[in-house]
């Protein structure tokens, strides 16, 4: 398996399923191209920044003890994001009712004892600009919030999306709008009082 980073996902996927016992290369290759996405819309779905990594992995074993079952009408990518959404789906069904403290609660954040400021380059903005991404998802009610992701983060139709939750499609539509729309708001109201 000469050059495996070269590979498509459609070709390591076809040297994963035809791989000897134990040789993961071509599957290793394919979740260090996905990891990171699927993690980052892991904690986006669920708001749970502490779990998302043991999710993403969850979802991508899924994925390898099931790669006999993709049958290639999508991407692999994609195919990946459909397990993503219902294992974060079914993890939100099972933890619904439990309340947990977030040690990242967005509260704690702003106290100025547990903040530590640094410099004002362009790794510490990009850095705040994605925890204010993180906190106005967070904020969002997990109605808006869960299609507004799966819409613009996994690209999926509004069709699928209806599907996978479980409303109609006017329902998602106006969601997603709503959403959108709550989401602007909130990012320019923080954005000028920042800026």
């Amino acid at each position: 398996m000469k050059n495996i980073a070269r590979k498509t996902d459609a070709e390591l996927v076809s040297l994963a399923r035809g791989a000897h016992r134990g040789d993961l290369r071509a599957f290793e290759e394919l979740v260090l191209r996905h990891q990171a996405k699927v993690q980052t819309n892991c904690r986006y779905l669920t708001g749970d920044g502490e779990e998302a990594l043991d999710l993403a992995q969850e979802v991508l074993v899924k994925a390898y003890f099931n790669l006999d079952r993709f049958e290639g009408r999508s991407s692999f990518g994609t195919w990946v994001g459909r397990i993503k959404v219902n294992h974060c789906l079914n993890h939100l069904r099972r933890r619904r009712g439990r309340e947990f403290l977030d040690v990242d609660d967005p509260a704690l954040e702003s106290e100025a004892a547990l903040t530590a400021r640094g410099g004002a380059d362009a790794g510490a903005e990009a850095a705040d600009r994605r925890r204010l991404i993180a906190e106005i998802l967070d904020g969002m009610t997990p109605a808006l919030r869960l299609p507004l992701i799966m819409r613009d983060m996994d690209g999926m139709a509004y069709q699928e999306i209806a599907d996978e939750l479980g409303i109609g499609l006017s329902a998602v539509k106006m969601r997603i709008k709503r959403a959108r729309e709550e989401f602007r708001a909130a990012f320019n109201k923080q954005d000028e009082a920042h800026g």
